[in-house]
């Protein structure tokens, strides 16, 4: 069947983006009737004088507010389960996640125990959720992780030491107030690991076996705004409308991937962070180039489009030369922002590699990477990750 004619599924919230959008915070809370909100965010959110301005806003509008800030950079399961036993003992009515990727993957994860019961684990899968969770709005403070505005909660089961993922349209948030403003106190490195991050979704998702029409337009339009904006956002001087574009190109990547799903540099990633407990934007930033070069033969148009949405001149040109120069670009770009071709750590035990490789064949983003991999190319993979 021609591909342009398969049935696809489209699944977005309620996005306002623009300047001071995380002002209209608690206007949007009283358009849900909410009396008592969690606020899910990490220690060094709470510090910064815009987080404080929302706690005002809130307070200034009778919205009560409990702060759960105890998130941890790859957020643990019973971070999770602690979080729902709060909201449910605070009487809380609605969830307010602001932060990165964890606190707001958190906040989907209480959202979801708080209604369902159980544990957080018992959801692991796709569309395993039965009821719908509280009110939740989003407001992201990187320009990366698009769980603003996915169908995705990634959850570190502490057992196993693996991340796990929960697919589910009932974990899209109701909201996502998009707003530069909270960008511009990230510090450079983390503006750069979770940039790449951006770029990985985008690139997977367009290159996914679960791609469509649609998909493609917004992971095409991310590859652009992430490439051209990326240097800038790590320098010094960068402007808000810099990190703006860069919000715009996480958005548009989120709307793909969140609808195409991911391939095998996440699969590879949420193993590996679980088990080593990494920065998944450096994991997916140092994978990107090694897995495109194993992908590339199968799908070679799609990596084509891919390679003149970054500039480079396809006309004429081999594959083989196109495939090198798309992984020059992209290896560069990694290094200019400052982000290190291998992990600065010795090389995992025997034990411990086992565990991450059985873990990324099983992780659902695996399945429609474009090239099925084996047990032993997964773990040379990540053997080159530690070759320093």
């Amino acid at each position: 069947m021609n591909p342009f004619l398969e049935q696809r599924k489209f699944v977005v919230p309620e996005v306002i983006v623009g300047y001071n959008a995380s002002g209209l915070v608690a206007q949007y809370l009283m358009h849900f009737s909410a009396k008592k909100t969690m606020i899910v965010t990490d220690k060094g959110i709470i510090i910064q004088d815009w987080f404080k301005q929302i706690l005002a806003i809130l307070s200034s509008n009778n919205i009560e507010y409990l702060i759960f800030d105890d998130v941890s950079n790859n957020p643990k399961d019973y971070e999770a389960m602690l979080g729902a036993e709060l909201f449910l003992a605070g009487d809380c009515d609605s969830l307010l996640a602001i932060g990165g990727g964890s606190p707001m993957d958190c906040a989907k994860c209480i959202s979801i125990v708080s209604t369902n019961g159980g544990h957080v684990l018992d959801y692991i899968g796709v569309d395993k959720i039965t009821l719908p969770g509280p009110p939740l709005i989003c407001i992201p403070t990187t320009s990366g992780s698009s769980a603003d505005v996915s169908q995705f909660s990634i959850i570190t089961d502490t057992h196993q030491h693996i991340k796990k993922a929960i697919v589910s349209k009932k974990v899209v948030p109701d909201l996502a107030l998009i707003d530069p403003v909270p960008l511009m106190t990230m510090d450079a490195y983390l503006t750069a690991c979770t940039g790449m991050d951006a770029l990985t979704h985008a690139i997977e998702a367009y290159v996914s076996n679960a791609s469509s029409s649609i998909t493609d337009v917004h992971a095409l339009k991310a590859i652009k705004l992430i490439h051209q904006n990326l240097p800038l956002a790590v320098k010094e001087g960068r402007t808000i409308e810099t990190m703006q574009q860069m919000l715009l190109g996480s958005m548009h990547a989120g709307f793909a991937f969140s609808n195409a799903s991911l391939g095998a540099v996440h699969a590879l990633a949420h193993s590996i962070g679980g088990v080593l407990d990494l920065s998944h934007g450096e994991c997916n930033s140092i994978l990107l180039q090694k897995i495109l070069a194993i992908n590339f033969n199968f799908a070679t148009k799609k990596y084509r489009d891919i390679a003149e949405a970054l500039g480079i001149k396809t006309l004429g040109i081999d594959d083989a030369d196109i495939k090198a120069t798309l992984i020059n670009v992209i290896s560069d770009l990694r290094e200019a922002v400052g982000i290190s071709n291998t992990i600065n750590m010795a090389l995992p035990t025997k034990d411990i590699m086992a565990s991450m490789v059985t873990g990324a064949l099983s992780d659902p983003c695996m399945v429609t990477n474009p090239k099925e991999l084996s047990y032993e190319e997964v773990e040379q993979l990540y053997v080159q990750l530690f070759q320093n």
